[in-house]
């Protein structure tokens, strides 16, 4: 009997589907079945295709592909219609792709294969597990779009291996996952999931020779399925003793491919028998190309991580060693996005004096350029130092430096140095504020080129703004000047330097940034464990806020100890990109619009370490020194907002205005009669509600001021009389070669100065 009859005694024909040429030929039985008459027959293409339904047939070019990528059989289910469009029968088709390749070498494929009658699906049949339509397809389409999603957001390998571990495919979901990786000639196992810890150990580090599924498929990057634990002996002997310790019946090794280069494969293991029909095949293969990509963007990601944190532990620099008398903290945030590298930096350089240097700075950008003028700049300014220069002389140094480095990018012809990019060849500035401590005394010598000022945190908790003199950025104008502030850190007092990306991010300006990081220092957050009185708080809304301050510090309260520097810090960072969450957006998303560098200096207290506190401690005073120069009058309406601070919690409102007043009149007065500079010392003491405000100005003239009649029209002479009707007691105290004016104010409430008859 010939091989045709046999095959149409059981409604089987044969096809043969030449894509090159785009016919098809068919036997007798295979037309019959098509709707055609039963006899052998070529046919064009589009003649068969009209005879399929048309989601039929959008499904088996789908399975058509996935057999020749895989080199397997392809397999389907298709209903023939008839010329009306009425189904006429359901055939199922099994066909095995062939490669043909034309003599100009393009490559192209024909199926040859076999078509049958079935009535309905049987149980145990691929074709049953192979519906046409429905919601099999719907959830297949929804888990694809799930699982791509969630892969596409895995930000690590780790992440990746976890999400690949939770995929619930639709109608089967393998309980056994691992993934190999590739490294020269060697397989590994880089994660799994579903086995015991351990289980990795025979599969840790094969050769690519070894006998086993995952290596077969990473030599010749095709799928590998096995159905049943006979297919898994029969084509792996050597291995399968390996794998049956497991008590799976099924498994799928597929390659994991990027760019046409395989590295690695992915193995789903079943407890429950797997048919892997075409279906299942290309929802295995779609989440293998995605797992793949997805541990490739991990991969690139992790490393960039390792390279940025690696160049920032470089550039960044350990606190060194503790300072008696002295406490440090310090924080780094770079901006995000990129290599998430910027120019900020700070430093501590201990000095051949004996003393040490705080230096914080910021290079215009946050780029790689940016990061690489920093670590340049902060190795010369630490060189400056080291050789004994006096701050003003570190900076202007740095200036010079910065410039001519800027200089050569700018004028290097050739575009070696910065390439063809012209933003890498612009000249960069760079602020910088330089502090020389002495520990022994709390002498602070500060020089600033166009830095923020520095803050100081009071021993009772207050916070003033320190101006100091100042000059252009670094690298600006190559010889530039950089005068030099000096005043004293008390002790229990904390100085914070920042730059400008803890107080402008989040859409502030300076006025409204500092206003928020004042809140956070003033707070005492940083001095319990928990949330305490004025802590730091996060609304539902995301809302940053501070919570009810008690009525005042009251003696023996932990508002007088020295501040927790670490926790400061990290209060300080948080107030600015919001508690960290890597799902929520809004308010408390972390913003990287800047670079933040921090650092925090605090003295501790005289009698830290001497035993038990008094049960009932003095307030501490507070107290601020500034200088106004004769060249710099501008700094007077400094000296005013440094008494508006200083006084910012004193009862009567009326008394502020009072000493702002008088400090203006007595600065300016110097400023106009002497030819030297004004020297303000403030300081108040005493418990809230009962405080005393001294204020002096001190100057090198020994002309003392005299009571004058001012006419009506005069623009001056009303400092004495001002003195007297606004201060409690006043005078003038000649002090060698110059005088101290000074007045003082007793803090008293609305009511006790303006009594009700």
């Amino acid at each position: 009997m010939r091989t045709e009859d046999v095959l149409a005694a059981i409604a089987t024909g044969l096809w043969r589907w030449d894509n090159a040429s785009g016919t098809v030929t068919l036997d007798g039985e295979a037309a019959r079945l098509l709707g055609l008459p039963a006899e052998p027959v070529v046919l064009p293409e589009v003649a068969v295709r009209s005879r399929f339904h048309p989601v039929d047939w959008n499904e088996i070019n789908g399975i058509i592909n996935l057999a020749v990528a895989e080199g397997t059989l392809a397999e389907a289910r298709l209903r023939i219609m008839d010329v009306d469009g009425r189904v006429l029968r359901t055939v199922r088709s099994r066909s095995k792709p062939l490669e043909n390749r034309a003599p100009d070498g393009a490559t192209d494929y024909e199926l040859i294969g076999t078509i049958q009658e079935i009535a309905e699906p049987q149980p145990g049949t691929t074709a049953a597990h192979t519906p046409i339509t429905g919601d099999w397809r719907r959830s297949r389409e929804a888990f694809l779009l799930d699982a791509g999603r969630a892969l596409a957001e895995a930000r690590s390998t780790a992440e990746v291996l976890r999400v690949a571990a939770s995929l619930s495919m639709p109608g089967f979901s393998p309980d056994g996952l691992a993934v190999f990786g590739v490294a020269g000639d060697r397989l590994s196992i880089i994660g799994h999931h579903g086995h015991d810890p351990g289980d990795e150990g025979p599969f840790s580090d094969m050769p690519l020779e070894t006998d086993y599924p995952a290596a077969e498929v990473v030599r010749t990057g095709r799928a590998i399925y096995l159905a049943t634990p006979e297919d898994y002996k029969r084509r792996f002997p050597a291995s399968w003793p390996l794998a049956q310790r497991f008590d799976r019946v099924s498994w799928a090794f597929l390659p994991l491919i990027v760019a046409g280069r395989t590295m690695g494969a992915w193995m789903a293991a079943f407890k429950h028998p797997a048919s892997f029909s075409p279906d299942e095949r290309s929802v295995l293969t779609t989440v293998a190309r995605m797992l793949a990509q997805a541990l490739q963007r991990a991969g690139v990601a992790e490393s960039e991580r390792e390279l940025t944190t690696g160049l920032q532990r470089s550039m960044m620099p350990q606190l060194g060693p503790e300072i008696p008398g002295m406490r440090i903290a310090a924080r780094y945030v770079p901006t995000g996005g990129g290599l998430q590298v910027g120019g900020d930096w700070y430093d501590m350089i201990p000095l051949p004096s004996g003393r040490f240097a705080l230096v914080i700075g910021d290079v215009q950008g946050h780029d790689v350029r940016a990061a690489g003028l920093m670590g340049q700049l902060r190795i010369a300014v630490r060189a400056y130092a080291s050789e004994g220069h006096r701050p003003d002389a570190v900076l202007s140094r740095a200036s010079r430096f910065l410039a001519g480095l800027c200089s050569s990018y700018e004028s290097d012809p050739s575009g070696e140095a910065g390439g063809q990019d012209p933003d890498f060849q612009s000249p960069r500035f760079a602020t910088c504020l330089y502090v020389e401590c002495d520990p022994a005394t709390g002498l602070l010598e500060v020089a600033r080129a166009g830095h923020p000022d520095p803050a100081i945190r009071m021993a009772d908790g207050t916070v003033l703004m320190r101006p100091t003199a100042g000059g252009l950025p670094l690298g600006i104008v190559p010889d530039t000047d950089y005068p030099t502030t000096r005043f004293t850190l008390e002790p229990g007092e904390t100085m914070m330097l920042c730059t400008d990306g803890l107080i402008e991010t989040g859409g502030h300006d300076l006025d409204t940034g500092w206003a928020r990081l004042r809140a956070v220092l003033e707070s005492d957050a940083h001095e319990s464990e928990g949330p305490a009185a004025g802590a730091v708080t996060a609304d539902a809304t995301g809302r940053l806020g501070t919570a009810p301050h008690l009525a005042g510090p009251q003696p023996g309260s932990p508002h007088f100890e020295p501040p927790h520097l670490e926790r400061l810090a990290d209060l300080l960072v948080q107030a600015v990109h919001g508690p960290s969450s890597h799902h929520t957006t809004g308010p408390l998303a972390d913003r990287r619009e800047d670079d933040i560098a921090v650092v925090l200096l605090c003295r501790d207290s005289a009698d830290l370490g001497r035993g038990p506190a008094p049960a009932y401690p003095a307030r501490p005073a507070r107290r601020t020194v500034l200088t106004v120069a004769q060249v710099e009058p501008e700094r007077i309406a400094g000296a005013r907002q440094q008494i508006r601070e200083l006084l910012h919690d004193w009862a009567d409102p009326d008394q502020v205005d009072s000493a702002v007043l008088m400090v203006s009149e007595m600065v300016t007065n110097v400023l106009t009669h002497t030819d030297g500079d004004a020297l303000l010392v403030a300081e108040a003491v005493g418990e809230l509600g009962a405080r005393r405000l001294r204020v002096e100005v001190a100057d090198g003239s020994d002309e003392l001021p005299h009571k004058r009649q001012p006419g009506e029209m005069s623009s001056s002479g009303r400092g004495v009389l001002l003195m007297e009707m606004l201060a409690d007691t006043w005078g003038v105290d000649p002090r060698g070669e110059g005088k101290s004016i000074w007045f003082e104010l007793h803090e008293q409430s609305k009511a006790d100065a303006d009594p009700e008859f």
